[in-house]
């Protein structure tokens, strides 16, 4: 048990920071008041989870440790499902229903596209 903690505690924190300066470098040359930081790697991370999934089930070698450290730890740090819905907040509070609607309804369609376009690439 200490060592699968381990492993999702290191793939934890390199996606959590990875998730940092992606999100800010992206924000950061986007002058749009869409959320495109967080969009962009909820969207990247649903991508990085299918093709995980698909070379879990390609490479049945891949033992729990390995599925740990990417799918839990490094996906599961770098998306974030909490900013998307303070984010999604926002919006509704500055009344920008268009982007609101366009922000949740692209993150829901992208990511199922991403993720099922990440297990087809390996497949």
């Amino acid at each position: 048990m200490i060592k699968s903690i381990f492993f999702v505690a290191i793939g934890g924190a390199t996606g959590s920071v990875a998730r940092y300066l992606c999100s800010r470098w992206i924000q950061g040359t986007s002058q749009n008041l869409f959320p495109l930081g967080t969009f962009a790697v909820n969207i990247v991370g649903c991508l990085l989870i299918g093709i995980f999934w698909g070379l879990a089930i390609k490479h049945q070698a891949w033992g729990e440790e390995i599925r740990l450290l990417l799918m839990t730890g490094i996906c599961g740090g770098f998306t974030t499902f909490s900013a998307l819905s303070l984010e999604s907040l926002g919006l509704i509070r500055e009344q920008k229903t268009g982007l609101f609607i366009l922000y949740i309804a692209g993150s829901l369609v992208l990511g199922l596209l991403a993720t099922y376009a990440g297990l087809k690439i390996i497949k």
